[in-house]
């Protein structure tokens, strides 16, 4: 059934259209939101847009000091505090304590994440990226659930990329205990796993009035890139080896704005209303793929199988049940 929904609505924007314009017109007085990773790159656009229309937002940050200087530069209403999606202590913490406070949140964007980095362990061996980009952001919302009830109707929106049609969760060895690590594989598997999650928690969530949606941000140089070097970087084809950018990577790439807009849009598009669990892109559902698709577009099969979305929420529940 989700494969099927997979179809463009037609949402009125596009893929360069900057965030504001997603918001322009709305009112989100009243409305709580929490962004994780709302102090870089698309994060802190994206909290730049929702305090614009009104949103009092929350940025749980790793570094809550360089989050303080980095949005001290908004006017909004913003608070900041201190979590650590790689702890999932600190991540319980963050959502008891926010929990505790009766705030309701009508809006959960997972934004924060790592790319490509060199082969690591957090929690109780978890490999690094599978463990910050999707099981630490699950126990986030899963903590938070009680505060996501409270609100008339809210949304959890998780940033997945295109990057998951480079593979599939590695169900029998997801920490690559048993198989070489490479990163570009643990990326993928990771946001196949964040857009599982959100076809997850649609289906499992929606009983308490949640609505849940996975993005692709596109083609965005930020602070994501940090583990990769130039060389690689041209290798990808996103440089040329003097390190200039190409007029083709020029073209195609969105600025930190434009990145944030789909995620702006998936959290508060009256469009959306009714639907749940899609994958989307560039401001509306995204198509699934099909023989004529290109590599850096629509959605693969495998992330839109609720089957597969519950396997994994089972599994994953299994694994923060060990912390």
């Amino acid at each position: 059934m989700a494969a099927e929904n997979q179809v463009p609505i037609g949402s009125g924007f596009g893929m360069k259209t900057p965030a504001k314009d997603v918001v322009e017109g709305l009112d989100l007085s009243g409305k709580h939101v929490i962004v994780t990773g709302g102090y870089s790159g698309i994060g802190i656009e994206t909290v730049r847009a929702l305090t614009g229309v009104g949103a009092k937002v929350t940025v749980p940050a790793r570094r809550p000091d360089t989050a303080g200087e980095a949005l001290g530069q908004l006017s909004g209403d913003i608070e900041i505090a201190s979590m650590d999606l790689a702890d999932i202590n600190s991540v319980r913490k963050f959502a008891e304590d926010y929990v505790g406070t009766g705030r309701q949140l009508d809006i959960l964007i997972n934004n924060a994440g790592i790319m490509a980095c060199a082969e690591a362990r957090v929690g109780p061996g978890w490999e690094r990226q599978f463990g910050v980009n999707h099981l630490g952001h699950m126990a986030l919302a899963v903590g938070l659930l009680p505060a996501l009830q409270r609100a008339d109707s809210s949304r959890l929106v998780a940033l997945s990329s295109i990057a998951h049609a480079r593979g599939d969760v590695h169900w029998d060895d997801p920490h690559f205990n048993q198989h070489p690590y490479q990163k570009w594989e643990s990326y993928a598997q990771a946001k196949s796993a964040n857009a599982l999650f959100a076809l997850g928690a649609d289906r499992k969530w929606d009983q308490y009035g949640v609505t849940a949606f996975s993005v692709h941000p596109g083609g965005i140089f930020t602070p994501l890139q940090r583990h990769l070097t130039d060389e690689e970087m041209a290798e990808l084809g996103w440089k040329n080896p003097d390190g200039t950018i190409p007029d083709m990577v020029k073209a195609m790439f969105k600025t930190p704005e434009q990145g944030a807009s789909t995620a702006t849009w998936a959290a508060t598009s009256q469009k959306l209303e009714g639907r749940g669990g899609e994958y989307c892109e560039d401001c509306d559902i995204a198509q699934l793929a099909g023989e004529d698709s290109m590599s850096f577009q629509h959605v693969r099969e495998w992330v839109t199988r609720e089957d597969s979305a519950d396997r994994l929420w089972e599994m994953s529940e299994k694994m923060l049940a060990e912390v």
